[in-house]
């Protein structure tokens, strides 16, 4: 497991929050990356290129990381790809079911102050930490 590394972190955190403020400053969008996502799904017209943009920011962020001599993260070798696959499925139908992600009520959501979003993060943290408990405690995967 790697170690914490606070320099990274910050870095990282106030990447995000610039990312957040310019969308929200210069496109008037909420940054949740999920509603991103989901909304290349519509045919709305003229709404897809901004969110190409930021999906594949992104992505370049992750690879100048990586060039840039950061690790790369990567799952661990010895643990269920199942597990994985239905965590994922897991996310994705709960960012439908409470209207957003972390991105979206994590930090834009609570940053404006919103009740809402508050609860929403609550849900998210509590479900995280019982499926830490129930993945590391009840199945034994480490």
């Amino acid at each position: 497991m790697p170690t914490f590394t606070p320099l990274s972190a910050l870095a990282g955190g106030i990447l995000i929050g610039l990312a957040a403020v310019l969308l929200l400053a210069l496109n008037g969008r909420i940054a949740g990356v999920s509603g991103i996502a989901g909304g290349l799904l519509e045919s709305i017209p003229g709404n897809r290129l901004w969110r190409w943009l930021f999906l594949a920011g992104l992505m370049l962020g992750a690879a100048a990381w990586v060039a840039a001599g950061g690790a790369r993260p990567l799952p661990r070798p010895d643990f269920p790809h199942s597990a994985l696959d239905l965590g994922g499925l897991l996310v994705g139908y709960g960012t439908a079911l409470g209207s957003g992600c972390t991105s979206g009520h994590g930090v834009c959501g609570l940053a404006r102050g919103s009740l809402r979003s508050l609860c929403a993060t609550a849900v998210f943290v509590g479900v995280a930490a019982a499926t830490t408990f129930v993945v590391r405690h009840l199945l034994g995967v480490s």
